[in-house]
């Protein structure tokens, strides 16, 4: 039996019992991770395909290691211009062993995203920029910025300058 699991946005044939490398995942050395991604599975002639992932399908794997791949050199030239530049890199990866291969049923990996309530933004906004007697320095960059959107002040340069006060106050 044998799956197509989507690992870090790249895809890997995976079969139990067998060590993959990937590109780094989160995770200590030990820990036992799933992921829920799968694309297809095959077990002979049963062929399962999602659209575009199988529901409630989970591949389960535990991190074997954390390493670095072979060194690659990159060289760049221009002929005679005397432009040469030599440059390496070591992808970070990490060994994974495939513990097992689950159709139905499991635990789908919890997403870490919170919901933040968009409403509540907008109220404390316009309750700030009601009072002109206030004083800039009680605002974020982020919530002076689309103030700054709001009244009509584009790029950076133009909020640096003091026109950036008169026109929030």
């Amino acid at each position: 039996m044998y799956a197509i699991v989507e690992i870090a946005g790249q895809q890997f044939k995976v079969a139990k019992d067998q060590k993959v490398y990937v590109n780094r995942l989160a995770g200590e050395e030990g820990d036992s991770i799933s992921f829920d991604k799968v694309l297809l599975t095959a077990d002979g002639d049963n062929v399962t395909v999602g659209a575009p992932a199988i529901e409630g399908a989970l591949v389960g794997a535990k991190i074997n290691r954390h390493l670095k791949g072979n060194k690659v050199i990159v060289f760049k030239k221009k002929r005679r211009k005397g432009y040469r530049v030599k440059n390496g890199h070591r992808q970070a990866l990490t060994e994974i062993l495939i513990e097992g291969i689950d159709l139905k049923g499991g635990k789908k990996a919890a997403s870490t995203k919170k919901a933040e309530p968009k409403k509540e933004e907008t109220k404390k906004q316009e309750t700030k920029t009601d009072s002109k007697s206030e004083d800039l320095s009680q605002y974020t960059v982020v919530e002076l910025k689309e103030m700054a959107k709001d009244k009509g002040v584009e790029g950076y340069s133009s909020m640096l300058k003091a026109d950036l006060i008169a026109a929030l106050s």
